[in-house]
Parts: C-alpha cells; structure tokens; sequence
C-alpha cells in the first residue's frame, strides 16, 4: 500500500459557464482519458468527484447550536475548487507527476495524514 494524496482541482468557474458545449465535451474527454491512464497504470483512485458551483456551497463556522452558517463561498477568489481526485501512489513525487497530466491549469498535491 502507498500513500493517499488528494489532487485538488481548481479553475475559473465564469471560464467554465462561458464555455461551448463542444469545449465542455473536449474538457470531459480529457478527464476520462486520465481516469483510463490512472487505471493503465494501476493507480488506485479512492474517490473524487466534480463539484457543484461554488455558489451552492454553505460555509459553517463554529460548531454545534451556536455556529453560523453562511451560503456561497468563503472568499472571492479568482479560482475556485472544483473538483478532486484521491490516489494511491509511493511517492508525493509520483502524485505530482499524476497532477501534471489533468486537464487543469491549477493543482494542488495534498498528502493525507496517515493515524
């Protein structure tokens, strides 16, 4: 077993909403050709997914009865996360050379923290 890294996907979402509906297929086929790379390679992915707009996101500070809760997100930012992928991989090296390869302009390479 290796280590768990997280590839945090960040991008411009008004870039994505202004995308073509061809752009978004040529974007969606990239992503699948990565998943099929990860899974040539033997890579095991232990989760990911696309996320809804950051707009539907519910910001909670605090805990319990006493904590507030805010809609849309945290900070306005040029990028916004917008999706992840969780592998399995020996090295944070190989997890950055993994990172490399999406369709992404913006990656952030996260190890998990291992009890």
């Amino acid at each position: 077993m290796g280590m768990e890294f997280l590839l945090l996907i960040h991008g411009a979402e008004e870039a994505w909403e202004r995308a073509t509906d061809e752009q978004r297929r040529q974007t969606y086929a990239e992503y699948e050709e990565f998943g099929a790379a990860l899974a040539r390679a033997g890579v095991k992915v232990t989760g990911g997914a696309e996320l809804a707009a950051s707009g539907s996101a519910a910001i909670v500070r605090g805990r319990g009865p006493g904590a507030v809760v805010t809609d849309g997100p945290f900070t306005e930012a040029r990028e916004q996360f917008g999706g992840f992928y969780a592998i399995d991989v020996d090295s944070r090296a190989e997890a950055v050379e993994w990172a490399k390869r999406l369709p992404a302009e913006i990656v952030e390479v996260r190890g998990t923290v291992q009890p």
